[in-house]
């Protein structure tokens, strides 16, 4: 028959266990804890719960695994501000070649609102998810700048990047035009766009093959 460990001992081989294997699930915990102990599992389970009552113990729930492929990782919630970006662009584009610019269609602000989001901040906000792919929330180091920065960041490079495509620009065939000036923020736009994702990926995901 087995031993019955006194609560406290349980208790400290508990923490101890979470502290030195840290277990993943709340189930790794148990399983971990009843071969060292052979306490049943009710039993090891009223303990955890008291433990996290009293906050003697923190459990943090398990992260989600990042997928391997780029592909995968497209389809998750992460890369949603690559896709909010694509839809931003094609929307402009559309805007900019189907609304007239006449003061007196009311659609016009439409245009006026994207143009400023496409060129005020789409450019100098993909470039520094391009820079900087760690959230700051996950950061490993602390030169990665917060959300405020990663915003000032943003408007300060979109500024920058907007005159240098336009002074590129002059010095070709093409010159200062309305398509031209549309169609190169969309170039840089999208390859820094699909720059940063790739770098998020590799970044969340050491493991995975290169892209």
């Amino acid at each position: 028959m087995t031993e019955q460990t006194p609560d406290n001992e349980l208790d400290q081989t508990i923490i101890q266990i979470t502290q030195q294997q840290k277990p993943e699930t709340l189930n790794q915990l148990i399983t971990l804890t009843k071969q060292k102990t052979g306490q049943p599992e009710q039993q090891i389970l009223k303990h955890i719960t008291q433990l996290q009552q009293k906050q003697k113990l923190h459990l943090k729930p398990p992260q989600p695994q990042t997928p391997q492929t780029l592909t995968a990782y497209l389809r998750t919630g992460k890369a949603s501000w690559y896709w909010t970006t694509l839809a931003l662009t094609a929307a402009t584009i559309l805007t900019v070649y189907t609304i007239p610019d006449t003061t007196t269609n009311p659609l016009i602000y439409t245009r006026y609102i994207l143009g400023a989001l496409f060129i005020l901040w789409l450019p100098g906000y993909t470039l520094t998810k391009a820079l900087f792919p760690t959230h700051p929330q996950n950061k490993t180091g602390k030169q990665d700048p917060d959300n405020i920065e990663r915003i000032a960041l943003s408007l300060g490079l979109s500024i920058a990047l907007a005159p240098m495509t336009g002074l590129l620009l002059n010095y070709t065939p093409w010159g200062i035009r309305l398509t031209p000036i549309t169609l190169s923020l969309t170039a840089l736009t999208l390859t820094l766009a699909t720059a940063a994702i790739i770098r998020e990926h590799q970044t969340a995901n050491p493991t995975a093959p290169p892209t």
